[in-house]
């Protein structure tokens, strides 16, 4: 099979390396790719939004199958302009990825359907909201409607900072804005949970937790995620139930009520309170660190999987992992997530181990006359699979250092709730 990955990204870079591995695979493409992708795939310079640049290439390559790695692309709807042009593609259709493409589509499913989630206001205005701002205790959560590629997101101390966030917001830092939504803040810790879905019927894909925000003890601003370990220490088999019967089964059949049918992976963040789930938010896709978390722990093929997906058949699937423990530490560009320097080059990647349990997943690089250059805020993910989350992560830090690359950072205490207690 010809199979071309879109995205250039950590997440890519681990899907395609799983790709890579099976046995059904003659050509493997990344589009546009990077520069550890480079290793396992044909690189091509596409623009992944431009959808009739992307079926010429589909075309003239004769390419069997699509796998979507961003959100962007999704909710742009090319699942359905690939199907309509006759092309295999795995990822939810435009509908079902307005689920992470309007935090106000998801909250009104939830409302509708009686889905744990924290309380809401929806404001079509600065006035609005500020007014409102002035009356609710805090801390609250004040959101940006659409993609904000993991950023448009403020836990809010005061009202200061609460009405300075809605007027970012308003003011076009994550593009237009027509309407910004502000939650209760709660209380809790985050998990990460995946499911795989073929339209019919939906499998769990694993958990983990991300650690979104850029400083140590979790301070500081969002990022689109420095670090994550699977699976979850919080995950339970009562926890699971829930999570299955108050989230996710509500959320399919709201999109079913719809007159669509959900296909792909499904990224459900939760806030656990009391082994109880309430739903933060949804991504329409793996997520980017938990995916080169949690796929190396994989033992089932992934493409299998995938395939089983497009032809309806996911229920005769059987997933399988490995019994260890995974975690991800990303490098990051120092300055990130605010601004950084670009097309620094990384030396000494030929000192990184490679084997079985330790890895890097690139995620903003790019190779250029065989030099590797950091081109995007976070950079590198360095992975270690083993039984013990505390040794991944010291194995993790002692290759970093190995790097020793002077222009970027990493947080030391990824997994600290579950190791340092």
């Amino acid at each position: 099979m010809k199979i071309a990955i879109l995205g250039n990204g950590g997440r890519e870079h681990t899907i395609a390396d799983l790709i890579s591995k099976s046995p059904k695979v003659n050509k493997l493409y990344c589009l546009p790719g990077n520069a550890g992708t480079e290793f396992i795939a044909e690189n091509i310079k596409i623009d992944i939004n431009d959808f009739t640049k992307l079926e010429d290439f589909v075309e003239k390559f004769k390419i069997d199958l699509v796998i979507v790695g961003p959100e962007k692309p999704l909710v742009n709807g090319v699942v359905d302009f690939l199907i309509k042009k006759g092309i295999r593609v795995f990822g939810p259709n435009k509908l079902s990825s307005q689920l992470e493409g309007s935090k106000i589509f998801t909250k009104k499913i939830c409302e509708k359907y009686k889905i744990p989630t924290a309380r809401f206001g929806i404001f079509h205005s600065v006035q609005d909201a500020n007014k409102y701002l002035e009356k609710v205790n805090k801390p609250v959560v004040v959101k940006a409607d659409g993609l904000a590629a993991g950023k448009g997101v403020y836990i809010c101390e005061d009202t200061e900072n609460s009405k300075k966030a809605v007027n970012e917001i308003f003011n076009g830092k994550f593009g237009a804005a027509h309407q910004v939504l502000i939650e209760e803040f709660l209380e809790g810790e985050e998990m990460s949970y995946f499911v795989i879905s073929d339209g019919k019927t939906f499998k769990k894909f694993n958990t983990a937790q991300d650690h979104k925000r850029v400083g140590e003890g979790d301070k500081g601003k969002n990022t689109g995620g420095m670090g994550a370990y699977s699976p979850s220490g919080l995950i339970n088999k009562e926890l699971d139930f829930k999570i299955t019967e108050k989230i996710i089964k509500p959320t399919f059949n709201a999109i079913k009520d719809m007159g669509q049918t959900y296909m792909g992976f499904l990224y459900v963040g939760l806030m656990i309170k009391d082994n109880n789930p309430y739903l933060v938010e949804y991504n329409v896709r793996m997520g980017d660190p938990e995916c080169q978390t949690i796929l190396p722990l994989l033992k089932t093929d992934l493409l299998e999987l995938i395939l089983s997906c497009c032809e309806e058949n996911l229920e005769n699937q059987k997933i399988e992992w490995k019994r260890k423990k995974s975690m991800c530490i990303v490098l990051c560009s120092k300055g990130y997530p605010d601004r950084y320097k670009k097309n620094i080059e990384i030396t000494n990647l030929e000192k990184i181990t490679n084997n079985q349990n330790t890895f890097i997943y690139h995620a903003g690089t790019e190779s250029v006359d065989n030099k590797i250059y950091a081109t995007g805020g976070r950079v590198l993910n360095f992975v270690n699979i083993s039984e013990d989350l505390k040794k991944s992560r010291q194995t993790i830090i002692e290759e970093i250092e190995k790097l020793n690359w002077t222009n970027g950072f990493y947080r030391k205490d990824i997994g600290f709730r579950i190791i340092d207690k």
